[in-house]
């Protein structure tokens, strides 16, 4: 088995065969949630139940599949960028509410910030820990470029927020419903400012005003998480 996978690994640890791999699992994830409509079978999920396993398997080591997939790294940003065409067909939806957007994203940032920061210190954790996990409610290049800039490891910090996404866009919806929050802006902000763009594609689902306020909510919890993180530096 050993000798198979040495033989074949120059084959599968190029960058067309991991991009193929990657892409692959992902579309298989939405096939499976697409038919079984199930919330804990999200698409990215089974791609990492997917893809985990085969890189351990092959002994392909988390730096170069990082550097072989860096063009879909890259695309996160323009895709973020993309989400201004879904928030323009929305705009009514927008006016007259900028200040309540605003506040509501910033004061969001304070209690995401604090909040982790907080109960990681009554953990124990020390200050690289709590570095790596204070930007994990933001899109992973901006939360990476945090990390370091604070002290933080970046490869944890993109785990946290994979996580965070993960978690918000499946439990997200539920806890907004059970809290009576039926208002499609407060909805898209919760979602956007909590879970990033994983949570902005929950709430794509859920319609085109939770999904175009949540893709807005991404870059203004982006900024308002820079401005911030210096200040919980004094926590850590």
């Amino acid at each position: 088995m050993n000798s198979l996978i040495e033989f074949v690994k120059p084959y599968i640890s190029t960058e067309v065969f991991l991009l193929a791999l990657v892409m692959g699992s992902f579309l298989f994830g939405v096939f499976i949630y697409k038919r079984t409509k199930i919330t804990l079978l999200q698409p990215l999920l089974i791609s990492m139940l997917i893809i985990i396993p085969f890189l351990k398997i092959a002994g392909i080591d988390y730096q170069t599949f990082y550097t072989q997939t860096r063009i879909l790294n890259f695309m996160l940003g323009p895709s973020v960028v993309a989400l201004g065409y879904v928030l323009y067909e929305q705009m009514e939806q927008i006016k007259g509410n900028v200040i309540s957007i605003l506040t509501s994203v910033f004061v969001g940032g304070i209690v995401g910030i604090s909040s982790v920061v907080l109960i990681a210190k009554a953990f124990g954790a020390d200050k690289i820990l709590m570095a790596s996990l204070a930007p994990k409610s933001v899109t992973t290049p901006i939360a990476i470029s945090l990390a370091e800039k604070s002290g933080g490891i970046p490869a944890l910090t993109a785990a946290f927020v994979v996580i965070c996404g993960i978690f918000g866009g499946l439990v997200g919806p539920i806890v907004l419903r059970k809290i009576g929050i039926k208002s499609k802006v407060a909805q898209g902000l919760a979602m956007g400012s909590a879970s990033h763009a994983l949570g902005t594609a929950r709430a794509m689902e859920m319609g085109a005003v939770e999904g175009a306020v949540s893709g807005l909510a991404i870059g203004i919890m982006g900024i308002m998480t820079a401005l911030l993180i210096p200040f919980a530096e004094m926590l850590f």
